[in-house]
C-alpha cells in the first residue's frame, strides 16, 4: 500500500510542478521527492509541529501551511532533479500537492 501512495504522491508532484511556476521537477525527482517528503512527515514534521505548537493555535492552524512550505523547501535542498525558486512557489506547491493527493487517495479508498 505504501508503494501505491508513493506513486500517487509522485504523479500528484508532477502534476503540481507543472501548474506552479518556480517549481521544476524531473520524473525521477519525483520519485524520490515522493519518499523523501513521506520521510520528513514521519520523522521531522511531529518534532516541529509540536514545537510551534503555540503558534499554530495562535494563527488558528494556518502557521501549519508555513511549516509544509518550509518542508518542502528542505526537500527541495536533498532531492536532485527537484527546485523550488523561493518560499511563495513552495507555498502553493504544499498546498496544491495536499489538493491533489487528497483528490486521488479517496479515488483510492473506493
Amino acid at each position: 500500500m505504501t508503494i501505491i501512495q508513493w506513486l500517487i504522491t509522485a504523479i500528484a508532484i508532477g502534476i503540481a510542478a507543472m501548474l506552479i511556476p518556480g517549481v521544476e521537477t524531473t520524473l525521477i525527482g519525483a520519485v524520490l521527492l515522493a519518499v523523501v517528503i513521506a520521510l520528513i512527515n514521519v520523522f521531522i514534521k511531529p518534532v516541529i509541529t509540536l514545537l510551534t505548537l503555540p503558534l499554530n493555535v495562535l494563527t488558528l492552524g494556518l502557521f501549519s501551511l508555513v511549516i509544509n512550505a518550509l518542508l518542502i523547501m528542505l526537500a527541495a535542498m536533498i532531492v536532485p532533479g527537484f527546485s523550488v525558486d523561493g518560499f511563495w512557489p513552495a507555498f502553493f506547491f504544499a498546498i496544491l500537492l495536499a489538493l491533489i493527493s487528497a483528490l486521488f487517495g479517496m479515488g483510492l479508498k473506493k
